[in-house]
């Protein structure tokens, strides 16, 4: 087998070029995230050093690391835990599509964009980032915080919208009726719903299918399972993370316990070509002109996500410094705006020129004002 020298030698570089950054965050106790970010833009088309021969590759590792960041968030916690959770939560989520959804609807009728157009803003402006949010909480040491099943409860029960939303918004932008995309939202709500109530009844019998006392067959079993689980639900227009999210949930006790130590390193390694593919998206040119509109949206939903992680916090009983620490984890934005981006702008190109630059601001500055607060 023949083999690429322009792709190992991209792959060398990319991996170099991360590991210096890493550092340099971990030595201001900061994320990496925001670094990663930015080397993605400096490497992607239009950058300074494009790696054309890797693209194909950290395209494909960047699906892989938001799986394996949802699953080993999943296997922090138990699922009848977050079921009783989730439920309790539900006025969150209506006060999440209120306080978010709204000012993106209202950005894409000022720009004067159909309702498809109107319909995407609204979904860009809503949705978090369930990746890089995983990793912020993961890098900053809050996965066992008292807020933080607020926040997860937030961002699954947003993942569950986009089940619906989804479907409804490709089948509009491909010039589909509203009963074609009513259709298409029942069959997503109804499978994802069924999964998760498969998962809370039975998933307890998984643990036991998957225990092994190897570490290599644990870590293939685990591995091939999220996967497959993972397809399923990204078919459905639900989300591949939260498929890995339940299969997360569904392994508890000493299987959980080695999974996280068998998954780890994996893990750190497709984090890092995650975040760098959401800047080797983004051309540098494309961010410019409706930068400062960008902003000004991105300052909006940063302060409406904060308003919504504390409502969620309150919920829990938690103080007001773990409020604010809740509000400010939410405020990311990442793949799934991106997602929807693409999906809009196969009708409305128009959106691209705000979406695009108010998703990497909101991606680059979030994990910073995480780490920040107090």
């Amino acid at each position: 087998m023949a083999v690429s020298v322009a792709l190992l030698l991209e792959l060398g570089v990319i991996l170099t070029v991360l590991t210096i950054l890493g550092t340099i965050a971990r030595k201001f106790a900061l994320s990496p995230i925001p670094l990663y970010l930015l080397a993605g833009l400096a490497l992607g088309t239009g950058g300074i050093a494009p790696v054309p021969a890797a693209g194909q590759f950290v395209s494909t590792g960047a699906s892989i690391g938001v799986v394996l960041l949802l699953l080993t968030l999943g296997l922090e916690f138990s699922i009848g835990e977050f079921a009783s959770s989730m439920r309790r939560h539900l006025p969150s989520a209506a006060v999440d599509v209120v306080l978010n959804a709204t000012p993106g609807a209202i950005a894409g009728w000022l720009l004067g964009l159909n309702f498809v157009g109107i319909i995407a803003m609204a979904g860009i402006t809503f949705i978090s980032s369930s990746g890089v949010i995983a990793r912020v909480l993961n890098d900053l040491r809050r996965l066992g915080n008292r807020e933080t099943p607020a926040v997860l409860s937030v961002l699954v029960l947003e993942d569950f919208a986009m089940a619906a939303y989804l479907p409804m918004l490709a089948v509009l932008a491909a010039g589909g009726t509203w009963w074609e995309a009513l259709l298409w939202m029942a069959v997503a709500v109804v499978a994802l719903g069924a999964a998760f109530v498969a998962s809370y009844r039975w998933g307890h019998h998984v643990g036991r299918l998957i225990a092994h006392p190897d570490d290599e067959q644990l870590l293939l079993r685990i591995l091939g399972l999220t996967l497959i689980v993972a397809a399923l639900a990204e078919h459905l227009h639900a989300s591949a993370a939260v498929g890995a999210f339940l299969v997360g949930l569904t392994l508890t006790g000493e299987t959980a316990e080695r999974a996280r130590a068998v998954l780890t390193p994996l893990r750190d390694l497709f984090a890092a070509v995650f975040f760098l593919a959401i800047g080797l998206s983004v051309d540098p040119k494309d961010l410019v002109p409706m930068l400062p509109a960008a902003c000004l949206l991105a300052a909006v939903t940063a302060v409406t996500k904060v308003a919504t992680g504390v409502y969620a916090a309150r919920r829990d009983g938690v103080a007001r410094p773990g409020q604010l620490r809740a509000g400010t984890a939410l405020i990311a934005r990442g793949e799934f705006s991106l997602v929807i981006i693409g999906l809009a702008g196969t009708s409305v190109a128009a959106i691209g020129s705000i979406a695009t630059p108010y998703v990497f601001v909101l991606a680059t500055v979030g994990p910073m004002l995480a780490r920040f607060a107090k």
